[in-house]
C-alpha cells in the first residue's frame, strides 16, 4: 500500500488578523492545502463577512467558504493585553496575515522590525489598497477601487456606456493570490536557501494592474489608450460572444486552423479560404464582418445546437453558466469541484472544491468553518494560559 503524503503545508502555522475578502482569501488557499491557520477575529461581531449576503441560521453561507480549514480565536487586538497575546501567537508562527490600513499593525507594537527581533523567519503578509509606501499608502482603499486603479474597471463595459464591475470581488482576490504566491516563495527561500523572514506587501491596484496584459506596453509603444470593447476582446479575431435563439455563447476562434475550422463550420468557406484571414492581423481588420457572419449562423440555433456542431469542428466554446449550470454540470462534480462540507450548525452546503489539483498532497476540506471564539480556550491554553487566566480574560472582554 502506497504510503499517505502529509498535506503540501503541514507544520505551517498561520495567524491571519485580516477580515472580510482579501486576507482571508490568502489564509484560506493556505489552509485548504493542510497549514494550520488561527484566525483572529474581534469578540462580539466577529469577521463581518460572517453577516454579508445570504445568511443561514444567522451566518452568512460564504462563511463556510472562506473560514474553512480554520481555528477561530476571539481577541481584541485593540487591547494591549490582547496585542501582547497576539504576539506570543506570532512568536511561534511561519505566516502572519494581515489587511488592515497601513500603520495598524504598527500602532499595535507589532511593526514588522519588532515581530521579526520575537521571530526572526516570520514571513508576513501585507495587502492594502496602495501598498505600504508611496503617496497614496494611507488612503483607504477596497477592492472596487484597486480594479479601477489597475485598469480593469475602464475596460469592462460596453462601448460608450457606464463602466460595469465584474460581478465578484475580483481585485480582492487576485491581491490574495498574488500575496500566496508571495508566501510560498518566502518559504521556500527560508527553507532551501536559509533566508530570513520578510514582508510581503501586496497592493489591490498592483494585483490587478499585474494581469492587465498588454495595456501599459501599447501605451508605451503607439500611444494607445485601449477602450472598452464589451464582450470582444480587441486585437484577437473572432473572439466574442454570440446570440442564439435561448441565450448567448462564448466562441474562441482565434487560432489559425481553428478559425478555418469554424468557418467550415457555418458554412463560409470563402472566409476559411481567404488568404487575408489566414492570420490574426488580417481577421482583426475584418473582424466586424466576421463577427456578423457567425451571429448569423449562431441566431436562429438554440445554444446546445451551437455547442454541438463547434465541439464536433473542435472549435472553443461555451455558454454563460448560471450558479444553476455550475452545480448541475457533471463535469464539475466529476472534478470535485462542488463538494458537500458539513456546518457547525449541522446543515450541509455545497462549496466549492480545492484548486488548484496536485497529484499527490492535494488540498482537502478538513474542518468546517468556526464559530466566533470556538478555538479561543484551546489556542490560550496552547500559550500556556489556565482555566482560570483564560476566565479573567472572558470577564475583561480581552476574548471571546
Amino acid at each position: 500500500m502506497q504510503a499517505v503524503s502529509p498535506a503540501a503545508l503541514a507544520g505551517v502555522r498561520v495567524i491571519e488578523m485580516g477580515q472580510l475578502i482579501a486576507g482571508p482569501f490568502a489564509g484560506k488557499t493556505l489552509g485548504d492545502f493542510g497549514a494550520e491557520v488561527i484566525k483572529i477575529e474581534p469578540p462580539g461581531r466577529g469577521d463581518p463577512l460572517r453577516g454579508w449576503r445570504l445568511l443561514k441560521a444567522g451566518t452568512s453561507v460564504w462563511w463556510q467558504v472562506q473560514s474553512r480549514n480554520k481555528r477561530s480565536l476571539a481577541l481584541d487586538l485593540r487591547q494591549p493585553e490582547g496585542q501582547a497575546l497576539a504576539r506570543q501567537l506570532v512568536a511561534e508562527a511561519d505566516v502572519l496575515i494581515e489587511n488592515f490600513r497601513p500603520g495598524t499593525l504598527e500602532g499595535w507594537d507589532m511593526a514588522p522590525a519588532q515581530l521579526h527581533t520575537l521571530n526572526p523567519g516570520l514571513v508576513i503578509l501585507r495587502v492594502s489598497g496602495y501598498g505600504q509606501s508611496g503617496p497614496y499608502r494611507d488612503l483607504p482603499g477596497f477592492g472596487v477601487v484597486g480594479e479601477a486603479m489597475g485598469g480593469l474597471r475602464h475596460l469592462t463595459a460596453e462601448p460608450g456606456r457606464v463602466p460595469v464591475r465584474v460581478g465578484v470581488s475580483i481585485g480582492d482576490t487576485l491581491a490574495a493570490l498574488h500575496g500566496v504566491i508571495g508566501v510560498l516563495l518566502a518559504l521556500y527561500h527560508r527553507k532551501a536557501h536559509g533566508g530570513p523572514g520578510q514582508v510581503i506587501d501586496v497592493a489591490l491596484h498592483e494585483a490587478v494592474f499585474n494581469c492587465m496584459e498588454s495595456l501599459i506596453p501599447e501605451y508605451s509603444a503607439f500611444g494607445t489608450v485601449r477602450q472598452p470593447a464589451g464582450s470582444a476582446l480587441p486585437g484577437i479575431a473572432p473572439s466574442n460572444a454570440y446570440p442564439c435563439q435561448d441565450g448567448w455563447v462564448l466562441v474562441a476562434g482565434n487560432g489559425d486552423s481553428i478559425f478555418k475550422r469554424l468557418m467550415q463550420a457555418i458554412g463560409r468557406e470563402d472566409l476559411a479560404a481567404a488568404p487575408d484571414l489566414a492570420d490574426n492581423a488580417g481577421r482583426v481588420a475584418r473582424v466586424d464582418e466576421i463577427d456578423a457572419a457567425i451571429g448569423a449562423w449562431t441566431e436562429p440555433r438554440t445554444v446546445q445546437a451551437v455547442l454541438d456542431a463547434l465541439a464536433a469542428a473542435r472549435v472553443p466554446a461555451g455558454k454563460v453558466y448560471t450558479a444553476r449550470d455550475i452545480a448541475e454540470d457533471p463535469h464539475y462534480r466529476a472534478r470535485e469541484m462542488i463538494v458537500a462540507q458539513p456546518t457547525r450548525d449541522g446543515d450541509v452546503v455545497e462549496v466549492p472544491g480545492v484548486v488548484p489539483k496536485l497529484s499527490v498532497t492535494p488540498g482537502t476540506l478538513r474542518r468546517s468553518a468556526p464559530h466566533l471564539g470556538d478555538d479561543t480556550d484551546a489556542v490560550l491554553r496552547e500559550l500556556g494560559l489556565d482555566a482560570a487566566q483564560i476566565a479573567a480574560l472572558r470577564q475583561r472582554g480581552i476574548v471571546q
